[in-house]
Formats: C-alpha cells, sequence, structure tokens
C-alpha cells in the first residue's frame, strides 16, 4: 500500500515517541499525535498487487457478524506504522495503523531472564514479564466475548479462578496470531505537555504469530497491529473515553523528498480549522460494522458523469458491496461494472500518450510519459453523499511502475460481494478527519501542510 516506483526512498526510522499536537490546533486540553511512517515491504507493483488481493479476499470473509471483521493488514502492502508505548517500563513497539479491522495486538515473547539473542531477537517483541502492570483478561470478564477464540477453548463455571482469556484471530490465506487477551498501561504524551498513561489498554497478547502475512517479509519489521476501526475493542474507540470519539490523519505524499512525516492524531476537536473541509456521513452496515463505509454518488472523468448505476455503490440485504475507506490496503479497488467504465474513459482520454512495449503484469492501464514533463492526464472525481466531491490528483491514481512507465493505480474487486476500496494511495495528501461522534468522514486538502 505504498509507492510503486522504484525511485522510492525509504523513510527514516521510526521515531519513537509521540509528538505532541499543536496546542493552536486543538479547542480541548488534550489529545495525541502519533507520528506515522511508510513501509514499502513489496519489491514489484505486481508483488503490491499480490498483497492488496490477499487483503481484500480477507475483508470479503466476515465470518460470524458478532465477532470482529477480519482484516488484511498484515499482507504487507505499503503499511504505515505507528509507535506504541506498552507496558511498565514502556516498550516501544511498531504496529500498523489500521482502520479496516478493531484488535489492537502485538507480538508476545515470555522471555524473563534468558533474552539472549538465542532465545529473543532484542526489540521484536513485547516482554511480557518484563512489565508490572500487565494483566490478562479472565475468561469471564466481559471484553472477553470481543474476541474470536481458537477452537476446545471453553470457559464455564467449572474453569479456575485464574482462567485467562484466549484469543485467535485468523487470516484468509491461513495466517493467525492467537494468545491472551490482555491489559496493559500505555504511556502517552499529551497536547500539554504531560505524560498520561492509559492503565488497561485491551489487546492481544500473541504468544503464537503464524503464516506467510504475519511471519514473512511482508509483515516487514512490525510487532503487531493498531485496529483502528469502529468496534469496542479498537484503539481509537479504547481512547475516545478520555480523548473524544474522533481521530485525524494525514498520509503525505511519498514522492516528496526528503520524505514528509505523516501523523495520525486522537482526540476531541484537533482537526486544524481549515475553511475548505468537505464531510459525508458515515454509512452503516450491521453485518461488517468495523469499517468506515462512505456512500459515492456517481464518479466523473474531465467532468463527465459516468454511466453507473447507482446500485453498484449500495450495501444489500445479505452486507454485500458499499465502498470503505482502509489505510490498510495500498491501491483503490471498485466494484467490476464502475471500475470498467473508469478504465473505458481513462483510456480514451490518454490516446495521445504512448503506449508501452511490455505493460506491467497485473495493470491494465499503463502509458509511457518519457519525454512529457507534464502530461495531461485525466482528472477523477468522486461525488459523495452529502453533497461533497472527493477529487484527488491524479498522482493519487497513477503510479510510477518502471521507468517513465506509469499505471493505473485502480483495480476491479476480486469478489462479487465485496466492497469497493478507497486505499491509502488515494488518501495522500488529505487531512482526514473520522468523526464517529456525529458519524461522518472529513477531508480537505488543505490542512496537511502541503509544500
Amino acid at each position: 500500500m505504498a509507492s510503486l516506483s522504484p525511485l522510492y526512498l525509504l523513510l527514516l526510522l521510526l521515531l519513537l515517541i509521540f509528538d505532541q499536537c499543536n496546542s493552536q490546533n486543538t479547542t480541548t486540553t488534550e489529545c495525541l499525535k502519533l507520528p506515522l511512517l511508510h513501509k514499502r515491504p513489496f519489491v514489484s507493483p505486481t508483488e503490491a498487487l499480490l498483497w492488496d488481493y490477499q487483503r481484500l479476499s480477507a475483508l470479503h470473509n466476515r465470518g460470524d457478524p458478532k465477532s470482529p471483521v477480519v482484516s488484511g493488514a498484515p499482507s504487507g502492502s505499503g503499511q504505515y506504522f505507528v509507535s506504541l508505548r506498552l507496558g511498565t517500563p514502556p516498550q516501544t513497539l511498531q504496529l500498523v495503523a489500521d482502520t479496516g479491522s478493531d484488535l489492537v495486538w502485538v507480538k508476545c515473547s515470555a522471555c524473563k531472564t534468558d533474552c539472549s539473542a538465542a532465545t529473543h531477537v532484542p526489540g521484536s517483541a513485547f516482554l511480557a514479564r518484563h512489565s508490572s502492570t500487565f494483566s490478562p483478561h479472565h475468561c469471564f470478564d466481559s471484553p472477553c466475548r470481543l474476541v474470536p477464540h481458537p477452537p476446545r477453548s471453553h470457559c464455564n463455571h467449572t474453569s479456575r479462578l485464574h482462567t485467562p482469556c484466549r484469543y485467535q484471530y485468523s487470516y484468509s490465506d491461513g495466517s493467525l496470531t492467537s494468545g491472551f487477551f490482555s491489559k496493559e498501561t500505555t504511556t502517552l504524551n499529551t497536547s500539554d505537555g504531560r505524560e498520561a498513561k492509559l492503565k488497561s489498554l485491551a489487546f492481544g497478547c500473541g504468544f503464537r504469530v503464524s503464516g506467510p502475512s504475519l511471519s514473512g517479509a511482508s509483515f516487514n519489521g512490525a510487532h503487531g497491529v493498531m485496529g483502528l476501526g469502529r468496534g469496542p475493542i479498537s484503539f481509537s474507540s479504547q481512547l475516545g473515553r478520555r480523548f473524544g470519539n474522533k481521530f485525524s490523519y494525514c498520509l503525505m505524499d511519498y514522492t516528496i523528498s526528503p520524505p514528509p512525516t505523516s501523523f495520525l492524531t486522537i482526540g476531541h476537536n484537533v482537526v486544524p480549522r481549515v475553511s475548505r473541509i468537505s464531510f459525508t456521513p458515515l454509512q452503516t452496515n450491521p453485518l461488517s460494522p468495523s469499517f468506515y463505509y462512505i456512500g459515492i454518488q456517481s464518479i466523473s472523468v474531465n467532468g463527465t458523469k459516468l454511466p453507473i448505476n447507482p446500485s453498484v455503490w449500495s450495501v444489500d440485504k445479505l452486507g454485500n458491496g458499499g465502498t470503505i475507506m482502509d489505510s490498510g490496503t495500498t491501491l483503490t479497488f471498485l466494484a467490476e461494472p464502475a471500475y470498467r467504465q473508469v478504465l473505458a474513459a481513462f483510456k480514451r482520454r490518454v490516446r495521445r500518450l504512448p503506449s508501452v512495449a511490455e505493460p506491467t503484469p497485473g495493470f491494465d492501464l499503463c502509458v509511457n510519459v518519457s519525454g512529457v514533463s507534464r502530461p495531461n492526464l485525466p482528472r477523477l472525481r468522486f461525488s459523495l453523499v452529502g453533497n461533497s466531491v472527493f477529487s484527488p490528483p491524479s498522482r493519487n491514481y497513477f503510479i510510477e511502475t518502471a521507468d517513465q512507465v506509469i499505471c493505473l493505480a485502480i483495480q476491479p474487486v476480486n469478489s462479487e460481494t465485496g466492497p469497493s476500496v478507497i486505499g491509502n494511495l488515494m488518501q495522500q495528501g488529505f487531512l482526514l478527519e473520522f468523526d464517529r461522534e456525529r458519524s461522518r468522514i472529513g477531508f480537505s486538502r488543505h490542512g496537511c501542510a502541503l509544500p
């Protein structure tokens, strides 16, 4: 979910502390501002597509509606990472920031005293036994009902007093994380410069992590996932009780040199007071309650509205379809009928650009821009419910896949039932505010301090 350009510059080392919110941009006493760093684990555009398809398969495989929606964030496609200080004394961990899931989980180690490199790679996992405030939830605790459990995991009146809550979170490619659903102290920096501690963050302490998307190179050093979804156990929900039921982020353009730092801000009324911010109401899907659904009314290319049936964007009675905003997917995926219309419209408008001798595998539209300093690319506009218009620049949906070759970074949804997805590449350069209190998403091109 990142740059597909071979000229892409790797980001600086992850900032290991929470930044302070700018006090002039908030009307409350506290908010949190966490640096987001962009990861590029894949080595080719085709590999990036593979990871995105794995993630989408996980998004489509919802399972029991009462269980948290299973995300495909660990598929490794250009995630944005955020640091979390967990435990007493604090241990700093890198987590994938994912609006497409709820569970916060980290890799855990049972290492206690013999923590040599032979038994434990320093910094590779959370050392639960090294924290004086770590505590697994009991299987009778109400939070334990909010996570899926491994097979043959029983909790009844005959259970021992200290039976821990066990969880198992599975992914569509067979990867899984399992361990104890626990609570721990989290150390945070507030906007007024104070150090605050959240004493009971609920999270999964994963003693078993397996499968290609969690243990392979695609996870690229992550220690877990920070779920930012709409469910009660997500990071944003848990902190919302103290800092307001709202968060925002700016995913900065990866092509800027030197690469800027993106930020995830959690707090009430923390979005800068920009004059040109648009809002669209959040849609609901009872069968996928964790996702941030938005309503698309139409798509235009160069000002011409495409003849797409409005039903393409609807969520049906079985919970299929709709459109979600997802920081854990790189590219944008549109329902097949809409994608074909967009692709055809784009092809008609890039005829004057030379075609490529060897198209990039997996992409339906690629053009050669050698010798063209500013290619005239089609302009894409999404008309949303609430009379708002999301109009990203062309660099958000045309990406360089080889020297002087750019391709359309939009793909068809590879399922008849899955949602369309506005990925993090399409979101770059926008301030996005997830206002759950008012059930809306705000976006603006004027709140990210773009150069």
